[in-house]
This record gives C-alpha cells, structure tokens and sequence, in this order.
C-alpha cells in the first residue's frame, strides 16, 4: 500500500481499505481528507467526476479498534477503515483528529463572523417588533403555566381518588383516566419547554444584536472623543504659535517660546482629571520623557506612569498591542493608552494649578518602592551567539566506557550558561508585580497579584528548553538589582545530596525566599520535574505572609523531536495571616482539547471560603483578575455535581509578558535579564556562579575547555564528598558528632509556618561583601 502523502496536513491522501459487506470484505479505496471534509474514491483517476461518499468531520467520531482498525462515524454514515500498518493508521488518526479540530474551529469562527458583522443603527421598527414577538412569547409561557397548573391538579386529583378505590372495576376505569390526564400533561409539559426554548433563543439572539449595537456605540463614542481631543491640542497649539508669531519675538526667543509652550500643552494635558467621568485617552511623550526609561513589555514609559498615579489615572487598562509602535521609533515618543478621570484639555489659565499637581504626583512617586522610578546602571543586551556546534553521540559514549553512572559527565551542548541559582533568582524578573500587590489594601486583591507573580515565573520556559549548570555544593549567586527593580537576592547551594539551593530576596515593600529541591521521573518520551521545596513571601507592611508549593514540569520529546516543556498541576497560595487562599490549575497542553493552550485559572477567597477574585489566563501570555460581584451554583453536564459559576466586573491586567529581544534564539532563548544575570561584576563573592569557569567558556563559545573544566570541577566536588564521608567514618568511631557541610550564608532552621527543616538567610552576606570579607568562602573553581 502506498504511504499516505502528509505533506500537507490539510490536504491528506492515500490507500486505505474499507469495510463494504461481508461478501467482498475490504476493499482499496483512494482517500482524500481536505478542508474538514473525507471523501473516498474507487480510483484516483474517480476524484475527477464521481465521489463515493463523504463525512464532515466537524461532527465525526473517531475511535481505533486495534493496531490497524479505525472507524469514523458521523451518525448518518460510518467508514469502517483499516490501515496497510500501525504505523500508517497513526498518520491517519493523527491527521483526522487535527482536521476534526480545525473545521470546529471554523465552523465556530464563521458562525463568530455572522454574529459579528457591523451592526447598524438599530431601527425604531425593529425593536417594537422584538418587544411584540417577546410579548408573545411570554403570553405563550403563561398559558402554558397554567394549563400545567390545570392539569397537574387534575392529575393529582385522580391519583388520590385511585388510592381510595378498592374494587377492581372501577379502579380499572380510574387507571384509564389517570393515563388520559398524564398524557394531557406531558403534552402541556413539553410545550411548556418548547415555549421556553422559543423565548429563550429569541431573547439570546437579540440580546447578543443590541450588545453588539452597543459596543459599536461606545467604540464611536470614544472615536469621537479621541477626535475631540485631538482637535482641541491642535487649536491650542496653532494658538500659541500665532500669538508667537504676533508678539514679534527674536528667533531664540521664539524657540525658547515654543519649548515652553510644548511643555505646558503636555502638563495641561496631564492635569485635565479632577471633575468629569472616566474616558480614554492617548498620551504623546516628547522623546525627552522616554530617554533612560525602562520600558514595560506594552511598551509604556512605567516611569511616567508611577509619576502619575497620584493624580488619579488608572493604569489598569494599559493596551499589550502597542509593542512596535512603541520601541521602534524610540525617537518619536510613545503612545500610552490610559483612563483617565478629567475633562478635556482646558486653556491656559490653569497652568500653575497643573504644575502643582505634577510636581506632587512626582513627589508621592519618588517616595514609592516602585522600581519604575529607578534609574540603573547600563547593562549588556546580549552575549555570544551560540555556535553551531553538532552533538558527537559517540564521543559522549567513548567517554562513558567503564565508569560509573555517577561519574558520566555530561557535555555543556545540552546545558544554557547560567547555573540553576541564576535561573531561581529569574523568577523575579517580574518583580513589579510585588510592588504592586504592597500597596493594596485589600488582601484578596494582593493575593490575585500574588497569583500572577507566580505564573509569571513559567514565562520564558516556552523557548528556553536549555539545561542549567547544576550548582556545586558551596556555589552562590547574589543578584543586587536595587538600583533599577529595587531588590537585592542571594542563592546558594546548600545540599549536595540531595541537591537543594536556598535564595533570600528582599526589597523595602516585601521579602521572599525559598529552599528549592526536586525529584524527576523518567517515562521514556517525556521527564517530569516536580518541585519538593516551599516559597514563602512577606510583606513588610501589612504583614501578610504567602506560602505556595511550583507545579510540576514536564519536558517533552526526551529522545526524538523538538524539546518542548508543559507546566500542569494545582497551586495553593496561602496567605498565614488571614487564611486567605488562592487555587490556581495549570491545564496540561493538549494537542485535542479546545481549550486555550497553557491555561492558568483559579479563584481567591477569603477566611469563610467566601470567593473574591477569579483570575484566569495563560502561564506564557498573561494573567487577568475580575472581582467577582455575585455567585452560585449549577448543576452540572451530568447533573449530580454542581459548578460555581460567578458575575465579575471587568477584568484587570495583573501581568503581561515581556518577549525576548530580537536574535534571542542564537543567544538561548534568553530574555533581557537572563542576558544579564552571568554578566561579570566587581566584589562578589568568589563562590559566585559568575566566576565559575566552565560556565564563563561555555558563554565565550569555547565548549571544548568548557567540558574539560567541567570534568575538573565535579571530580574535585566528588574528592571533597569522599574526604567528608571519610571525615564522618572517624568521627563516628571516636564516638564525636560530625556536622557535615555548613553553608556560608543560610542557617539550617525549623520554619514556623511549615514545621519543616530548611536553609534560612542568616543575613551576613552583604554585610561580608561592603568589608570584602570571603574568609567563609570554599574554594570551588580552582581546578
């Protein structure tokens, strides 16, 4: 049988054999799959006058029978199919399920689109005619009430006259009057439901029309207000240059006039706040106000904006779409989409009163640990390409030849150059969401940021499928970003064996740490990382102290194919303080589920189980939250259990995702920070993983010296393992307690939250690193 052509998913053909009777059995058939749709052919010269049948595949059912046995049914027909291989009915299955997939999904957008088309000016006629047709629906739902009133009584009736009958007879002739009456029922009862169904649809559909007529209608509204606004800044500034132009000014000075005036329109436009309701408008920043500034990944000044919020501007809404716009033509200023709370721009007379407000709105900033107000030192944007260097298996297993399993080194080709510490510490890349969640009054709301930081952390794992250097026993990393995100963390490798590293971060708002452990299982296809350690965060503030345990990992295509990784399980955060929890499930990818690929949802409730928040996104995207207003319940698709179901306001915008900068796939997948963290830095301590050498020749491209160093490394970390199990053997014997390893800058303690033994910062790093004093430092990376 010739192989099935799968050059093209979406266009499938090949020799199948299909069941025809029990005479003849299987027999080939040409089969041809395209656009949703599978048709079959006695031959293929057939395709170009006569089909033999066809399914749509939108509403088939695909099931295999055995190892080359398929059937695909759509009710009105079934093909009964089967394969020349295995190997072959796979290639099948795998291409009808993936067209079954996407004609849903067209047939869904199509129905969208019809829903969709551009509303037009709802007619006067048309809504009475709606109001009369719904009129009449409910007219019919009342008569049918109360005929299902009438009846049911009648019903009820016989059934208690049956009861009291005793001779046979006349209980004869009353069963026949009970059945007469409960068919009259169940006919008033399904038209009662049809009745429903009717009003129901009706009420849908044209629900659905006016929402849209009324979105249509607000998107107008703000046009026109954009509009407006627009108009009104340009006849402000042709003003102010024809009364330039009129006073007869020098040059300079009329330069030095229109500078002024470029200013104040900005600051009239940021102080336009205090009186009208909310409206949105769009902000032009001069490139003065954007030089130095880091950027949020909408492309946003985040340094304008913390300026601004003690005006009154909410943020919240801060358009994700305005990425090239913004970080293209830096020399054109930036677009910020807010809402704001203020009329329209006003004339000159209230300049002062603008001046006022910004020069408080920056004050109040100034005093915020918003590292949005930070300017920092410059910092690299990117390291050394990676070479293209292929994988020489048989050297790897040249090597391999009469050691141990513990002693196999493994080549830095499957390893990225930074150590597991540096990729802990990258969990606070998004760190101003913390600084955000500080200033909440309301718990349930820092917990929902909370929620989003913690998301945030699986952000970059979708392209970065490189492996970490394993940390050796001693190694630190320390992370001092106070200059420009306003924390400062330290990680060090505490445990060997079993590998654990513990990090202690902390800003002026919140601290955070964690001891970091792991098993992993291997399954052959895929290997499961499944975090053992706790991650605790305080805020200074309120005092409120979360707890939450990382879900699990799970890293694809181990020995053929693309490395991809998946993030599933559930996450609890909990907040110590209050009892406050937040339930966060990560969907597991699904190549066939119509769910949103990399799904996070969860719900925040308080001390009573009382639900506040919902929060809802995708682990590689971003995160909203919507306060919830009412709640309930429902039954259920098998009617036994019972769903929550939740009215929420509009969502808010917890967490968005910053890409990596463009080429990042030469430079690992990394991000802009992770570019960073194995940047060389003076007065570190050296047990930094920043003056490791195997990982400093793996960055610098050099792979060969990087993988003999590497080798050098782990044999003196295993001498190092043998004298202290020699140390601990002699200890024993004189009968004396061996302490082992002690870390340098975290002490071993029982958590007061968890009852558990963990690695706990001491507090002596920094301390140690302004008097440049190392004396607790191991020495490591000599080699």
């Amino acid at each position: 049988m010739a192989d099935a052509k799968n050059s093209n998913p979406d266009n499938f053909k090949g020799w199948l054999y299909k069941w025809t009777n029990y005479i003849k059995g299987y027999q080939r058939r040409w089969f041809v799959l395209s656009n949703g749709l599978l048709s079959y052919y006695r031959t293929q010269a057939e395709m170009a006058h006569t089909c033999r049948g066809t399914i749509n595949l939108a509403g088939a059912y695909i099931d295999t029978e055995d190892s080359c046995n398929f059937v695909i049914s759509s009710g009105a027909q079934t093909f009964h199919l089967k394969a020349s291989s295995e190997v072959e009915r796979q290639r099948w299955v795998t291409a009808l399920e993936l067209a079954k997939a996407k004609a849903i999904r067209m047939m869904e957008a199509a129905s969208d689109d019809e829903d969709e088309v551009a509303p037009a000016e709802p007619d006067k006629n048309d809504i009475q005619n709606t109001l009369r047709m719904l009129n009449s629906k409910l007219e019919d739902l009342t008569t049918c009430n109360d005929l299902i009133a009438k009846h049911g009584a009648a019903l009820q009736r016989s059934l208690s006259e049956l009861e009291l009958i005793q001779d046979a007879a006349e209980a004869s002739s009353k069963i026949k009057a009970v059945n007469e009456r409960a068919t009259l029922f169940r006919i008033t009862s399904n038209a009662m439901i049809n009745a429903c169904a009717d009003y129901l649809d009706l009420a849908q559909t044209q629900g659905r029309k006016w929402q849209r007529a009324l979105q249509h209608e607000r998107e107008q509204r703000i046009r026109l207000e954009e509009t407006i606004e627009l108009l009104a800044k340009q006849h402000n500034t042709l003003e102010r240059a024809c009364r330039g132009n009129l006073t007869g000014d020098n040059k300079g000075n009329s330069t030095s006039g229109a500078n002024e005036d470029y200013s104040d329109d900005d600051n009239e436009f940021f102080d336009a706040i205090d009186e009208s309701p909310s409206f949105t408008t769009t902000v032009q920043l001069p490139p003065s106000h954007i030089k130095g500034h880091r950027r949020t990944d909408s492309g946003a000044s985040v340094t304008s904006i913390a300026s601004s919020e003690g005006a009154g501007p909410k943020y919240d809404d801060l358009s994700s779409t305005d990425d090239e716009m913004s970080t293209d033509r830096p020399e054109q200023g930036s677009v910020i989409t807010v809402k704001t709370q203020g009329p329209l721009p006003r004339s000159g007379s209230d300049h002062s009163n603008l001046s006022d407000a910004s020069s408080k709105d920056s004050s109040k900033s100034s005093q915020s640990s918003s590292p949005v107000q930070r300017k920092g030192r410059k910092r690299r944007k990117k390291i050394m390409e990676k070479p293209n260097m292929s994988l020489n298996l048989w050297s790897i297993m040249k090597n391999c030849i009469g050691k141990e399993l513990s002693k196999i080194p493994m080549p830095v080709n499957f390893n990225e150059p930074i150590s597991m510490l540096q990729r802990l510490t990258e969990d606070f890349e998004y760190s101003e969401i913390l600084d955000r969640a500080a200033q909440c009054e309301d718990s349930c709301e820092q917990l929902a940021y909370v929620s989003a930081f913690t998301v945030s952390s699986y952000a970059n794992t979708t392209n970065r499928t490189g492996k970490p250097f394993n940390p050796l026993l001693g190694e630190t990393y320390e992370c001092d970003r106070t200059d420009d995100l306003g924390w400062r963390s330290i990680a060090e490798q505490v445990s060997h064996h079993p590998p654990a590293a513990s990090l202690y971060c902390e800003s002026k708002e919140w601290e955070c740490w964690q001891e970091f452990t792991m098993t992993s299982k291997f399954r052959g296809k895929y290997l499961l990382i499944i975090p053992q350690g706790i991650a605790h965060l305080k805020f200074k503030k309120s005092g409120n102290h979360y707890t939450w345990r990382k879900v699990t990992s799970t890293v694809h295509n181990i020995i053929v194919g693309k490395l991809w990784v998946d993030q599933s399980g559930e996450m609890d955060i909990y907040n110590h303080r209050n009892k406050d929890n937040c339930h966060l499930k990560y969907t597991a990818y699904s190549y066939f589920s119509r769910d949103i690929p990399r799904k996070v949802t969860g719900v925040v409730t308080d001390v009573a189980g009382t639900a506040k928040y919902v929060v809802s996104g995708t682990w590689d995207k971003k995160m909203e939250a919507a306060k919830i207003l009412h709640g309930g319940e429902r039954p259920s698709s098998g009617g036994k259990d019972k769903q929550q179901i939740y009215q929420t306001g509009p969502p808010k915008l917890m967490w968005h995702r910053n890409y990596p900068p463009p080429g990042s796939e030469l430079m690992y997948g990394m991000t802009e920070m992770a570019i960073t963290l194995n940047e060389i830095e003076e007065g570190v301590a050296p047990t930094d993983s920043r003056v490791r050498p195997d990982q400093r020749h793996m960055e610098n491209g050099l792979w060969n010296e990087a993988n003999q160093v590497k080798v050098q490394l782990e044999e003196k970390q295993r001498a190092r393992r043998r004298k202290r199990e020699a140390d601990a053997a002699a200890a024993q014997q004189a009968g004396k307690v061996y302490e082992g390893h002690k870390a340098s800058w975290f002490e071993k303690k029982q958590d007061p939250y968890t009852k558990m033994m963990i690695h706990m910062y001491n507090g002596k790093y920094f301390e140690c690193k302004e008097q440049q004093d190392w004396t607790k430092c191991p020495d490591i990376f000599t080699t």
